[in-house]
């Protein structure tokens, strides 16, 4: 008995006695799902918005934890550089209302929790069974370095690659028609202008 706790002492900490990045791990992870659950849920669209920023922060933070450094930078200036930046471009240039708005409530909550949980366990199911028999060769070059990195994005993810930046580029013309004034009359307006024409004319003379 006494050797076999010896050796499982040796073979380093165990799941009881976590080191001190899997306990910041945890703490930043809760931080992290506090700070989406409030992005969802807030009626204010602008503190949706920096919520958000918040949520993907500590995505980045729990990158730099798990020694993926050239991951987490690209997660801040990707997704915290360009989208969140986009995004409130987006909320400005459309004037959306920074208070809160009636219309942006929903009546369909259990019908989004019930898409968002199918959706969750659908992609929690397929990383699982993708990454069930991949073993991480630790003599390696680091899995969150730039060459491996590079190799897997430009490999194997080009096409996800190229249709989010297509993605990214049609939010952007989306956001610049919607705020876009047309100066020209619609039929309404233009209407009341013509039959008010005529009658000026006959006042005049």
């Amino acid at each position: 008995m006494l050797t076999a706790h010896l050796a499982a002492a040796a073979q380093g900490p165990g799941f009881l006695s976590p080191t001190g990045v899997e306990i910041a791990f945890v703490l930043v992870g809760l931080a992290t799902l506090g700070a989406a659950v409030i992005t969802v849920n807030t009626k204010q669209l602008v503190h949706a918005a920096l919520w958000l920023v918040v949520a993907l922060g500590g995505i980045a933070v729990e990158y730099l934890l798990l020694t993926a450094e050239f991951i987490a930078w690209v997660q801040v200036l990707i997704y915290l550089g360009s989208v969140v930046v986009l995004l409130l471009f987006g909320l400005m240039l459309t004037k959306a209302p920074i208070g809160r708005s009636p219309d942006a409530d929903s009546n369909n909550r259990w019908v989004a929790l019930g898409v968002a949980s199918v959706a969750a366990a659908a992609l929690v199911w397929v990383v699982v069974d993708a990454f069930r028999t991949t073993w991480i060769d630790l003599d390696g070059p680091a899995q969150g370095s730039t060459k491996v990195s590079g190799e897997i994005l430009f490999q194997h993810w080009v096409l996800p690659f190229e249709a989010l930046s297509v993605l990214l580029l049609a939010a952007l013309i989306g956001a610049i028609v919607l705020s876009r004034k047309d100066d020209a009359p619609t039929a309404d307006e233009a209407a009341p202008a013509a039959t008010a024409a005529p009658d000026e004319s006959k006042g005049q003379r």
